[in-house]
């Protein structure tokens, strides 16, 4: 599978400015890829302004990923403020070529910023089906949370999209690599770069870690197109050589 990570600054609160840029970028990808990755909230920034900022499922912002995906024919992935049924969602959506569409509801809210104040939690992993590969979606903060991301459905690759900040870089980088190794999976990790509102810097440290804890792509710090492939049968033939994930434990979620 061939996926290309895009970091970049976003515009607070501007859903048109920041298309518009990721477009921009897009479109200098000169080579056939299967899956586009936009940073955490890529419309609007992380703002909990979830009143004057959400968006319906056949939004703009939507509509606008459907006709990229259509267009280069292939998946593009990220997470946006969605608005249903009078609640707020951090959403991660996951469009496929042909428009249909599956999401994951970001199930741990960020206290720390007041994001379980605004927005509602998900209750559900969504492990996405394409192109033969099983894709486990995953949001920012989610990733601190290994229990919920444990590899029991044999999925193929991890992916978190995020606004993490500078100050937790380190944080970031150790994470990404034990969910890897601890699930035999490929890990992509796509974050935002520049200052927020609020004065957080992001510096992105976007990455690809294969599942025995290697970089395939090193953190970047550069705003930025960055394009690798991934090997499945590589990855399965680890597993078969290192069985780890038969010994895992046996555990129940609540939620």
């Amino acid at each position: 599978m061939k996926i290309a990570l895009i970091q970049s600054d976003l515009y607070w609160e501007d859903a048109l400015k920041n298309r518009n840029n990721f477009e921009s970028k897009i479109s200098q990808i000169d080579s056939e890829v299967n899956l586009i990755v936009l940073p955490e909230m890529f419309s609007t920034g992380f703002t909990m302004n979830a009143l004057a900022m959400a968006e319906a499922m056949n939004g703009e912002t939507i509509l606008w990923m459907k006709s990229l995906a259509k267009q280069k024919n292939c998946a593009v992935t990220g997470s946006l403020i969605i608005a249903e049924n009078n609640q707020y969602y951090n959403r991660m959506l996951f469009v496929f070529p042909s428009g249909e569409i599956q999401h994951y509801n970001k199930r741990h809210l960020f206290t720390l910023a007041g994001e379980d104040k605004t927005y509602t939690a998900g209750t559900e992993k969504v492990i996405v089906d394409y192109l033969g590969w099983k894709i486990c979606l995953q949001v920012c903060y989610d990733l601190r949370f290994p229990v919920f991301a444990r590899n029991v459905e044999n999925y193929d690759l991890l992916l978190y999209v995020a606004n993490w900040p500078k100050v937790r870089t380190n944080a970031w980088d150790i994470l990404l690599k034990a969910r890897a190794v601890e699930n035999l999976s490929y890990v992509v990790g796509v974050n935002r770069i520049g200052l927020d509102a609020h004065n957080y810097e992001h510096i992105g440290h976007s990455q690809v870690v294969d599942f025995l804890g290697n970089y395939i792509l090193e953190p970047q710090e550069t705003e930025g197109v960055f394009i690798v492939e991934l090997n499945k049968n590589v990855m399965l033939e680890t597993r078969k050589k290192f069985d780890f994930l038969s010994d895992r434990d046996i555990f129940e979620i609540n939620i």
